[in-house]
């Protein structure tokens, strides 16, 4: 049994569109494949050691011989393509009731009530990049104070405003007012998101005091399992807003991918408890992928290929980490939206031997791998691969 699991997430760093993709209209979609393609190659020596060049062609990997890990690919059960149905179905939770999404903007009820109760009205309410309504409706929600509410392709209510303008508590008090009063019932979408900014007009920044108030998970995950059995469950970056605080008995939260591996790293090296650490690295989706910037998206995956290797130095013998994805977020694709993918699956521990995983049907096989090391019991869905990492 491993003592304790790492599983980070590459939040939206999907390797090929799914069978099913032009269902999402996603056709062609390949997140990891496009950026190398249109960057001129990628190089990331130590995730391919590990085996990423075997899972799928992606220029600038060779497919080496004798890999250091476990290699494979996994399917999404769930019918979606975004970040609470990817995590969820991580920790054994797939959504099979999609979330509402709002292609023209939100209805009037939903608008009326919130102004109403947070006592202004709103600007936006449409679907929209995040960089770009704030470049459009900064400088008038300046003058006026009103709140910027927009949405996108994914089940998000999102309010944006300047920090100096709408102060982040008072920001972030409109947010739970959505969640628990505003977007509920048939209405009920997967986040609530706070997107504070700051600047002048022409030169507005979004900044890192972002926060998410997702839904409850519908179901028992493996957080709540490990909890219940007296393990513990750290929590880092975006991984206490997605599961909404559940199951979790210590979280961090982050200011970017860097100081996401900064405190990983960290609480790698200064812990010795049983259990599961969880990583959510946002930058390569909130940052790249939405903002089709596949030269930002390149480097990004490339420096952290760099810290991987700092990760890898300081593992015990009884870890196991577990390196996946989310959902796809291709940068060279049209639109900003998420795309419909598999993820890498890619499994490594000291003195391991390697192979091949294959495709896996679900995301849950995570969540799976993990009940059945500490061995809390089975969840609904998944297959464990764990006996096949111990040959």
């Amino acid at each position: 049994m491993f003592k304790r699991i790492i599983v980070i997430i590459m939040d939206s760093v999907g390797i090929g569109a799914m069978p099913d993709a032009a269902n999402y209209k996603d056709a062609g979609a390949n997140t990891l494949g496009n950026t190398a393609r249109v960057t001129g190659g990628l190089f990331l020596p130590v995730l391919n050691e590990i085996g990423l060049g075997r899972i799928a062609p992606i220029e600038g990997l060779e497919q080496i011989e004798n890999p250091i890990g476990f290699y494979g690919k996994m399917s999404e059960l769930s019918l979606a393509k975004d970040t609470t149905s990817g995590h969820w179905e991580i920790a054994g939770n797939p959504v099979f009731d999609p979330f509402p999404v709002y292609p023209n903007g939100f209805p009037s009820e939903i608008i009326e009530t919130f102004s109403r109760l947070v006592g202004s009205p709103v600007l936006g309410n449409t679907v929209a990049s995040g960089t770009e309504i704030i470049a459009q409706l900064g400088e008038e929600h300046m003058r006026t104070g009103y709140p910027i509410v927009y949405t996108s392709a994914d089940s998000v209510f999102q309010i944006a405003a300047h920090e100096d303008v709408i102060p982040l508590e008072k920001l972030y008090h409109m947010c739970r007012i959505a969640r628990e009063k505003v977007c509920i019932g048939k209405h009920a979408v997967g986040r609530i998101i706070a997107r504070p900014f700051i600047g002048s007009p022409g030169h507005f920044t979004r900044t890192s005091n972002r926060h998410d108030y997702s839904l409850v998970p519908s179901g028992t995950t493996v957080l709540d399992m490990l909890q219940s059995s007296q393990h513990e469950v750290v929590g880092i970056g975006k991984i206490p807003d997605i599961y909404a605080h559940r199951g979790l008995t210590c979280s961090y939260s982050t200011r970017s991918n860097d100081h996401g591996m900064e405190v990983l790293l960290n609480e790698i090296a200064n812990s010795s408890y049983q259990g599961l650490i969880m990583l959510n690295l946002v930058e390569f989706d909130s940052v790249y992928g939405h903002r089709r910037n596949p030269t930002g998206y390149a480097r990004a995956l490339e420096r952290f290929d760099g810290q991987l290797a700092l990760l890898t130095a300081v593992l015990r013998d009884d870890d196991l980490l577990v390196i996946t994805a989310d959902h796809g977020c291709d940068p060279t694709y049209t639109g900003t939206d998420h795309t419909r993918e598999y993820v890498p699956l890619l499994v490594y521990y000291r003195g391991c031997r390697g192979g091949d995983l294959g495709v896996r049907q679900s995301f849950a096989d995570v969540g799976q791998t993990v009940a059945a090391n500490f061995h809390i019991g089975k969840l609904n869905y998944g297959q464990s691969f764990l006996d096949d990492i111990m040959r």
